[in-house]
């Protein structure tokens, strides 16, 4: 028996514990996870093949390109098919592809693996708007900063684990591990989440194609979406082109590279504080200060990026503001329309994975014809136009 809560179906006995909240956090932490442990071990990958940087910088947007193709057409079903069952039907597959990748004897395999362990790895997607839907409306904003937090230190860490373990053991066990923890992820989802049924009666089709009536009627996610976009196509950029830096300037490996993750958790750490400010006083005066935080970050990398503390500083700075800005926009978005949440949040990851993608790509471009400097610059080009739209926004 199934009853109505905050715009969902779910069970009778369901009650949101924070031990739920907690495996929510760890659940988008391990599976996004999959996306960046490519970042550290760029150097190490493009030896094994005998390509350059622009290529396997290609590589890494096709991870983040698969991720937003799959987030267009596997979460808006979150809304007429049971979210639980996704969930772990997607851990499955993301296991399979991780798998593949560890298994790639060249660059072409490698390439296919990276855009299906992008494409099966949406699951903080579906996670993420669950997580709002069965919270209160009063506390929403410091839930989806909590579960945000798992998200986030996830990616951070996922640097660090991927640095060290492709250093001492190769690239390749990086992917074997990951594999088996989406596996033993998939058993816990199954006994912890509880039912989750559909909100929705439309036909997929109709799902897809009330999308574009989605985004033409809310100026707020149009804006989110964009803004979201520049934020993280400036986080990609860096972490991009970090690896090549340590290794020609600073004659560090991927271990190295890794530990910077380490570094950006106390920005992942304040993501509770955010979502907090948010409800206190709105999503889109944090906003704005993210911005300028993470254009702070960039002038640090520019003048002082040769220097190890001027990249640590950088690193907390870019780390908070992108962060920071993930939350409040979640905020924003999640408040909308409970009954089109998972298709509003499909809009939103789209666009922001879409600026990813780019932001990966023009980094290793950058790098190879212009330089780190090249690299900041473009860096700061994404904050330009972030907050020039910000700036003649006229929503709240």
């Amino acid at each position: 028996m199934v009853i109505m809560k905050n715009d969902t179906a779910i069970e009778t006995n369901f009650k949101l514990s924070n031990t739920l909240v907690l495996i929510m956090a760890i659940a988008c932490g391990v599976t996004v996870a999959n996306l960046y442990y490519i970042q550290p071990l760029l150097s190490e990958i493009a030896r094994a093949f005998n390509v350059n940087e622009v290529n396997i910088g290609f590589v890494a947007m096709l991870t983040q390109t698969g991720y937003a193709v799959g987030m267009f057409f596997l979460l808006p079903l979150a809304d007429i098919k049971e979210k639980r069952l996704m969930i772990v039907i997607l851990l499955i597959c993301a296991a399979c592809s991780l798998m593949l990748m560890g298994s790639s004897f060249n660059i072409k395999i490698v390439s296919i693996a990276a855009f299906a362990v992008g494409f099966t790895s949406v699951v903080p997607q579906l996670v993420v708007p669950l997580s709002a839907e069965l919270a209160d409306s009063k506390v929403r904003g410091k839930i989806i900063g909590t579960v945000f937090s798992g998200l986030l230190i996830g990616i951070l860490l996922s640097r660090t684990f991927s640095g060290i373990i492709g250093q001492h053991f190769g690239w390749r066990v990086v992917y074997f591990i990951a594999a088996i923890m989406m596996l033993i992820l998939a058993v816990i989802i199954r006994i912890a989440v509880p039912i989750c049924k559909p909100t929705s009666k439309l036909k997929y089709s109709e799902l897809i194609k009330s999308i574009g009536g989605i985004v033409k009627t809310q100026p707020v996610l149009r804006e989110a979406a964009f803004n979201g976009a520049m934020m993280f196509a400036a986080f990609s950029i860096l972490w991009t082109s970090l690896t090549f830096l340590l290794e020609s300037h600073y004659h560090m490996g991927a271990e190295v590279a890794g530990l910077f993750g380490l570094v950006g958790i106390t920005g992942a750490l304040a993501s509770p504080a955010v979502g907090r400010l948010a409800d206190k006083k709105s999503p889109k005066f944090t906003i704005g200060i993210a911005i300028i935080i993470t254009i702070i970050a960039y002038i640090f990398f520019l003048f002082f990026g040769f220097k190890i503390w001027g990249l640590i500083i950088g690193v907390i700075l870019l780390d908070l503001g992108v962060q920071s800005c993930l939350v409040s926009n979640q905020a924003r978005i999640q408040a909308l329309d409970g009954m089109a949440r998972n298709r509003i949040n499909t809009v939103f990851m789209v666009s922001y994975f879409v600026g990813g993608a780019f932001g990966s790509l023009f980094s290793s471009y950058s790098y190879m014809h212009f330089g780190w400097s090249g690299v900041c610059i473009l860096g700061l080009i994404t904050q330009i136009v972030a907050i020039t739209g910000y700036k003649f926004s006229k929503t709240k």
